[in-house]
Parts: structure tokens; sequence; C-alpha cells
């Protein structure tokens, strides 16, 4: 009877940690937050700029940056758990050279994310945006670090 138990302990215990699992998770992180990205180029003309952005009364800012940076991007951290909802976003683009800034408020509708795939932790909601120095908030959707074609 011994003989038969021992082997039968192990393919369960064995069998336990596999089955049940639909997927294997990866250790990534991810923060829920508001993102905002832009290319420094295009602040250039205007000696560069100070970009601020404030999502449900948080805010974060940064300087658009050298304009030989193909990137720059703010984040806001939002709660963890703070779900797939809508949150204010407000952008302020302050120019060096001087000028009005450029003020906007858009809703982000934040989505659920699984860095490290279904069904594992962590899970984010975030949305992100474009800072353009003319419009303000647009979407950035589609963002090309090769500048606007036309």
């Amino acid at each position: 009877m011994r003989k038969v138990l021992l082997p039968l302990v192990a393919v369960t215990a064995l069998a336990g940690c596999t089955f049940g699992q639909s997927s294997v998770c990866t250790l990534a992180d991810m923060d829920s937050g508001v993102s905002v990205v832009w290319r420094p180029a295009d602040f250039e003309s205007s000696g560069g700029a100070t970009i601020r952005v404030c999502v449900d009364g948080s805010c974060e800012e940064r300087a658009s940056g050298d304009p030989s940076d193909p990137m720059g991007m703010v984040s806001v951290r939002l709660p963890q758990d703070i779900g797939a909802k809508k949150v204010p976003v407000e952008l302020t683009v302050t120019l060096v050279k001087g000028g009005s800034p450029v003020k906007d408020t858009e809703q982000a509708q934040l989505t659920e994310e699984h860095p490290n795939g279904k069904g594992c932790d962590p899970v984010a909601y975030v949305a992100s945006f474009r800072a353009d120095p003319v419009k303000g908030l647009v979407s950035s959707e589609g963002f090309s670090l090769q500048g606007e074609k036309g």
C-alpha cells in the first residue's frame, strides 16, 4: 500500500503545480496614470517650454527638452486601483520666449492594462495624450518621432 501511495502523492503534487494555471505570469511592473508625450523639436522655435500636466488634482511638470532628443514625456501617477473611468486632465505649456501659455483640458478614459497577461498582477489603468505647442492635448494615436508629414 505504501508503494502505491507515494507515487500517487507525488503525481498529485506535480499536477497541482500545472493544472489550473492558464498562463505563466511575467514580472513586469506598471503604474496606473496618465502620460503626455511630445517631440522636443516641436518647441524649438519658442526656445523650449515647460509642460505641466495635472490629473484629478495631482500635477507633474518637465522642460520640453533638447530639440535633438526624439521624445519628451511626463506622467502623473494615479492610485493603482482607480479603475477604468474618466478623469480630468489639464495641460499648461509655458513657452520660454514668452507669449500666452497654451492651456487645454480633456477627459481621459482610463483603460485596463495587464503587462504580465490576463489573470496576472499588476492591473494598471492608463491613458495617454500628445502635447501640441498650438493645439494643446491631442490624441497620442499615431504619434511618430519623425515629425508631422504633409
